[in-house]
C-alpha cells in the first residue's frame, strides 16, 4: 500500500511538471497570462487603474479564477482591488492584489495606485494613473524530486514594479491605454525569463454604452494585450443589461476561447460568474480546459444611485 501511494504521489508530481513545461512551451495560453480574466467589462481597474475614476463611489472587488477544477496543482488566480474617491481633486486612490498559482509556481503582486481626472469639455475627461508595488515569485522545483537538473534549484525572488495608465472617458464611452506591470528587473533565471509573466505588458481597452432610455442597454467592449515577442491577444465582448440589474454577455478571445458571462447588480453589491471554454475543442492531453470565474463587488459612498455600467 505504501509503495502504491508513493507511485501515485510521484505520478502526480510528474503530471504537474509535464503540464508546467507544456504550458510554458505554448506561451501560457491557458491561464498564465498576467491579469487575464473574462469579466474585464464589469471591472477594468485591475488592468487600467484610471478606470476607478468612472465611479464617484468607493469599491471593494474580488475575483477568483479556476481551471481544471479538482486537479491538484491546477491553475488558479485571485484578483483583489479596492479604491476610494478623492472628490475634491477629482481623483481616486486604491490597491490591486494578484495571487496566481500553477503547480509549483506561485506569483504574488501588490500595487498601490493614484488616479487623477482632468476635465477637457463639459462631459469629457482624461484620466491618468500611476501605480507602484512589489512582485514576489516562488517556484519550488525541488519538490518535484526529479533527476533533471533544471528542477534542482528553487527560485524565490522579490522585485519592484511600476506602471501607468491613461483613459479618455465620457458618460457613454471610454478608451484606455495602460502599462500596469513594467518589470524593473527580471525574475528568476533560465526558462522562467521566457515566461510571459515576467515581461512588461501593454493593454488597450475600450467600451461604448448604447442607452436609448429603455430598460435595455448594450455595451460592446474590447481589451487587447501585447507583450514583446508574443502575438497580440484580444478580447471582444457584448453585454446586454436589463434594468441595470441583470447583465448577460459573451466574450471571444483571439486564442479561440469563448465565455458566457452573467452578472447581477444592486446599488451596493454585484455578483458575477463566467464560464470560459475552447471554441475549437482545444485541450491539453484530452483534458477539458474550461475556466470558471466568480466575482463579488461592494460599492460604498454618497452617490450610489449613480450607477455606471461602464
Amino acid at each position: 500500500m505504501k509503495s502504491f501511494r508513493r507511485i501515485i504521489k510521484c505520478t502526480g508530481k510528474l503530471w504537474l511538471a509535464g503540464a508546467s513545461v507544456l504550458l510554458g512551451l505554448s506561451g501560457g495560453a491557458y491561464a498564465q497570462d498576467s491579469f487575464t480574466y473574462s469579466q474585464y467589462m464589469n471591472n477594468l481597474t485591475p488592468v487600467n487603474q484610471a478606470h476607478a475614476l468612472l465611479d464617484q463611489n468607493g469599491s471593494i472587488s474580488g475575483l477568483y479564477r479556476s481551471q481544471w477544477t479538482g486537479i491538484e496543482g491546477a491553475p488558479s488566480t485571485f484578483i483583489f482591488n479596492a479604491s476610494v474617491p478623492l472628490e475634491t481633486i477629482n481623483g481616486a486612490a486604491g490597491l490591486t492584489v494578484l495571487n496566481d498559482q500553477f503547480a509549483v509556481e506561485h506569483l504574488t503582486e501588490v500595487n498601490a495606485f493614484f488616479a487623477k481626472g482632468i476635465q477637457l469639455t463639459a462631459s469629457t475627461y482624461l484620466g491618468v494613473a500611476i501605480n507602484a508595488g512589489l512582485r514576489r515569485y516562488v517556484a519550488n522545483y525541488s519538490s518535484l524530486s526529479m533527476m533533471d537538473p533544471s528542477f534542482r534549484d528553487d527560485v524565490r525572488q522579490t522585485r519592484p514594479n511600476v506602471g501607468f495608465a491613461v483613459m479618455l472617458y465620457t458618460p457613454s464611452y471610454y478608451l484606455g491605454l495602460a502599462l500596469p506591470e513594467m518589470t524593473i528587473a527580471g525574475l528568476g533565471n533560465a526558462s522562467i525569463q521566457d515566461n510571459n509573466y515576467f515581461k512588461s505588458h501593454f493593454n488597450i481597452s475600450g467600451a461604448y454604452l448604447l442607452d436609448n432610455g429603455s430598460d435595455f442597454k448594450i455595451k460592446p467592449a474590447v481589451l487587447a494585450y501585447y507583450t514583446k515577442g508574443e502575438p497580440l491577444t484580444a478580447h471582444f465582448s457584448t453585454t446586454v443589461y436589463v434594468k441595470d440589474l441583470l447583465g448577460l454577455g459573451v466574450d471571444y478571445r483571439t486564442s479561440k476561447q469563448l465565455s458566457g458571462i452573467l452578472s447581477i447588480s444592486t446599488r451596493n453589491l454585484s455578483l458575477g460568474y463566467s464560464y470560459q471554454f475552447a471554441a475549437s475543442g482545444m485541450n491539453l492531453g484530452g483534458m477539458n480546459s474550461a475556466v470558471h470565474e466568480v466575482s463579488l463587488s461592494y460599492r460604498f459612498g454618497h452617490h450610489l444611485d449613480n450607477i455606471s455600467l461602464l
